[in-house]
């Protein structure tokens, strides 16, 4: 047989073996949480953006929630400023975030454009329109006030609907409102789990900076590649996971009891990682389900 004739074949394989997920999740809503280093790299930015098109092309209804705290950084050094940070959260004054809400907004329509290019139709809008995110001002366990950092009380997915419903690729920026209409920033991990929940999303894929959950980090033999979160929450109990990865754990399994039926981490710095996942028997990060669910 003739290299090309092998590498057709090959070809044809991974369109048969992609097509029962095809079928399955046809006109299924799938939301992709993009941060981390998949954001600084022209590459990966393209590879994800590619990816979220394939997905729309094929029938899934796909959402995308970003991220862009290293920007937010960069832009605030620019006004003579240091980003402060306290256990992983963003100190947020008046100005930082004025300064978030514009460069979210540049980060929003630079994907639209890339998603444009590819002809897919994308918009851009933040937690604020159409009342999609609600807020209170979130606090940490020893009562510091971190600024106008918000943590989501409620959803009103109704503009998302609409927007799928008339064939746009929706593209989220972590910013909500709250009951006295302040504009508070949100961390993305957790405005993806509660836009995940309140349009009943059969997946959530968050792109991470690392491959996936492990027993040991230390230890590459003890990766996880599916868990049920009976077993993530023991984990979360018996102090296995700690870091950066405990905020963005608890979000998988509290996006799994609010009905999102499966949660992947997966490492945003693999190219196509998304397709690999989905549409591969093997997959290629951590994926997360209810205990009574095996399928």
């Amino acid at each position: 047989m003739e290299e090309y004739q092998i590498e057709a074949q090959r070809k044809a394989e991974v369109l048969i073996e992609a097509l029962p997920y095809i079928q399955r999740f046809n006109r299924k809503i799938i939301v992709v949480k993009y941060g981390g280093s998949a954001m600084s790299d022209e590459k990966l930015q393209k590879s994800v953006i590619a990816d979220v098109t394939l997905l729309k092309l094929v029938g899934f209804k796909p959402i995308i929630v970003h991220g862009g705290g290293k920007e937010i950084s960069s832009w605030v050094r620019k006004t003579g400023k240091e980003a402060q940070f306290i256990k992983g959260l963003r100190v947020t004054d008046e100005e930082t975030m004025e300064i978030a809400e514009m460069v979210l907004g540049r980060v929003s329509k630079k994907l639209v454009t890339m998603a444009e290019e590819l002809g897919v139709k994308a918009c851009s809008i933040s937690g604020k329109d159409g009342s999609l995110l609600h807020v209170k001002k979130k606090l940490l366990p020893d009562g510091t006030d971190i600024g106008f950092v918000g943590e989501v009380t409620s959803a009103d997915p109704k503009i998302l609907f609409d927007m799928l419903d008339n064939d746009y690729l929706p593209i989220v920026a972590p910013i909500g409102l709250d009951e006295h209409f302040e504009t508070y920033n949100i961390n993305a991990d957790e405005a993806a789990c509660a836009i995940a929940k309140a349009v009943g999303a059969d997946k959530l894929v968050y792109l991470t900076d690392v491959e996936g959950l492990y027993r040991n980090f230390e230890d590459k033999t003890s990766f996880i590649s599916r868990i049920s979160v009976g077993e993530a929450e023991e984990m979360i109990r018996d102090g296995i996971v700690g870091g950066g990865m405990l905020p963005k754990l608890s979000n998988c399994t509290e996006a799994v009891r609010g009905g999102v039926k499966r949660v992947h981490i997966l490492d945003g710095r693999i190219p196509h990682s998304i397709l690999l996942e989905i549409f591969t028997d093997k997959g290629n990060g951590t994926m997360f389900y209810m205990d009574d669910d095996k399928d």
